[in-house]
């Protein structure tokens, strides 16, 4: 049974402490524009999966409460980053395995100022904490320093890719640059301001290599996404508008991720690379056939290694990839036309479905200045430390 989005609706992405909001609030902006995109009242929706990180259990339920009390089952989902991807799929997997006709899946996160720790939780002890293993691989290869430990891993996988492949710190400050004027078009962008590669390279560094304008921030925001079968979207008339979800996966760390002992591998690139495989088998689709990208540049090497697991280059090229200007516009993809994680913002929950909700306006042909020309299929990607990778394909009708 085939499965499409029918909504989709975000907030604007805020820096923590910027307007004077709940996450109950963001969550009902978010779910009543993705309802009007759909034109469906809430209470046709059958279930509801809600992601977020940082607020309490059932929270879920405060934050939906707020579209109607319908008494619909409320699924409440924390996967570290890739937690508004989870909710994706979840959502599409109760539609596909018949068990509901319409389904919201929504994200948010009410963050606060400053670096996150290890994972969603913040540094804590690491000897008990979910991602344990794999700051040992960090601290057993680079030791452990005294900055904001995900960019110090991040920034570590950074060092060892440009030692194995000559990867140059102004390759990395390209993906900065390009998705900071990607983000220059996008309202509801937490930055729209432009940076030249200088001006990121002469920025804040955070943990060598990586500066301040390199790494994604802490964002207050969300997004909801509805997803409905094929018989639901004939019925309401939806044909026009819905976006097929023609493949999706999610793959969680296996032995590669450790065995070397490279940040590389720890850091997820082996997961995304599985997590696309699957994805593109079950879609008949591949990267050849995508128009436009929307990948989780939590900081920007992530990309770069992104790149590599996704098939558009081969291992150790990414670097030359971006630079070339084949992930922008007049290239061969559109890589985070919305800004990405880095301009964009990244509040955790609603990070995935704010991916979807691009890609959908992209497809449909409702990007406006940032829209990508001719765009049929687009590809997310959201990956979350601890770990889990998703990978998405969604095509036009």
């Amino acid at each position: 049974m085939k499965s499409y989005i029918a909504g989709v609706g975000m907030t604007k992405f805020e820096k923590p402490e910027t307007r004077d909001w709940q996450y109950w609030d963001m969550a009902r902006e978010a779910g009543t524009a993705a309802l009007a995109d759909a034109g469906i009242p809430y209470g046709k929706v059958e279930q509801a999966v809600v992601g977020y990180c940082f607020q309490a259990s059932t929270a879920g339920q405060r934050a939906v409460y707020e579209l109607g009390l319908t008494g619909l089952p409320v699924y409440n989902l924390n996967n570290n980053c890739a937690t508004g991807s989870t909710a994706l799929m979840t959502a599409r997997q109760f539609v596909e395995g018949g068990i509901a006709d319409c389904v919201l899946a929504l994200g948010f996160e009410k963050m606060s100022k400053g670096s996150l720790g290890g994972g969603a939780g913040g540094a804590g002890d690491f000897t008990t904490s979910p991602v344990a293993r794999h700051y040992g691989i960090m601290a057993a290869g680079h030791g452990f320093e005294a900055s904001p430990p995900t960019a110090q891993i991040f920034g570590n996988a950074a060092r060892e890719h440009m030692e194995r492949y000559g990867t140059t710190e102004a390759q990395l400050a390209a993906v900065a640059a390009k998705n900071h004027l990607h983000s220059s078009r996008n309202p509801d962008a937490q930055f729209q301001d432009v940076h030249t590669v200088d001006e990121i390279l002469a920025s804040r560094t955070v943990h060598r290599p990586l500066t301040k304008l390199q790494c994604s921030p802490t964002s207050d925001g969300a997004a909801a996404v509805l997803v409905v079968s094929a018989r639901f979207a004939a019925e309401h008339g939806l044909e026009g508008r819905a976006v097929e979800i023609a493949g999706q996966a999610m793959t969680t760390d296996t032995g590669e991720s450790f065995a070397s002992g490279s940040c590389v591998d720890a850091v997820g690139r082996p997961m995304s690379r599985e997590a696309a495989r699957q994805a593109y088998a079950a879609s008949g689709l591949g990267i050849e056939d995508v128009d436009v990208i929307e990948l989780h540049d939590c900081f920007s090497i992530n990309e770069l290694l992104t790149y590599e697991a996704l098939g558009m280059c081969e291992e150790g090229a990414s670097g030359k990839l971006v630079e070339s200007g084949a992930t922008t516009y007049g290239g061969r993809w559109v890589v985070n036309p919305s800004g990405g994680l880095i301009s964009k913002g990244h509040p955790l929950g609603a990070t995935g479905l704010a991916q979807a909700t691009e890609l959908v306006r992209q497809l449909r042909g409702e990007a406006a200045a940032r829209q990508v020309p001719g765009a049929r299929v687009g590809l997310a990607h959201n990956i979350g430390l601890g770990g889990a990778a998703v990978v998405t394909l969604l095509r036009k009708p």
